[in-house]
């Protein structure tokens, strides 16, 4: 048996990044800036598991087949559970949703492959490309899995 690495997350961050979270959840509870801004951004409510602790995280949304699909490789997804519902704020409007957690390879591929051809800002911070014919290449969505990427299916109240 050999021992494999697992890649760490492929996702995109800024040094800065706590402080552009935080003035995009700002922007996202302006009303009229939330409609503008909200039509690709949403704000997750998430507590800790095990600390208890708050997050109040921005992320991209694609809308699919009646639900919204959202994804990460980041920590705070783990603390999503299907059948318990997150709060969220969608356009300006905070609210209950009901989640599915998606972790499976295929799953997530392909809620990924969703949603980069949604918004190919999800893809550049995934650090996802895409071919010559503008399809995401499937190497990038499978070391995205592999690295750790978690995707959402949230089904608004």
């Amino acid at each position: 048996m050999t021992d494999q690495a697992v890649p760490g997350p492929r996702a995109q961050t800024m040094t800065i990044q706590a402080q552009v979270n935080a003035l995009i959840r700002g922007l996202l509870r302006t009303p009229l800036l939330s409609r503008l801004i909200g039509s690709r951004l949403l704000t997750v409510y998430v507590v800790g598991r095990k600390s208890g602790r708050r997050y109040s995280v921005p992320v991209a949304y694609t809308r699919h087949e009646g639900d919204l699909l959202i994804g990460t490789p980041f920590g705070w997804g783990k603390n999503l559970r299907t059948g318990e519902p997150v709060a969220i704020r969608l356009k300006g409007r905070r609210r209950l949703a009901d989640v599915r957690v998606l972790t499976d390879e295929r799953d997530v591929v392909d809620a990924y492959t969703v949603m980069t051809r949604d918004n190919r800002n999800f893809a550049k911070f995934n650090d996802i490309g895409f071919d010559a014919d503008g399809n995401p290449l499937p190497t990038d969505l499978r070391m995205a899995w592999a690295a750790g990427a978690r995707a959402f299916r949230l089904t608004p109240r």
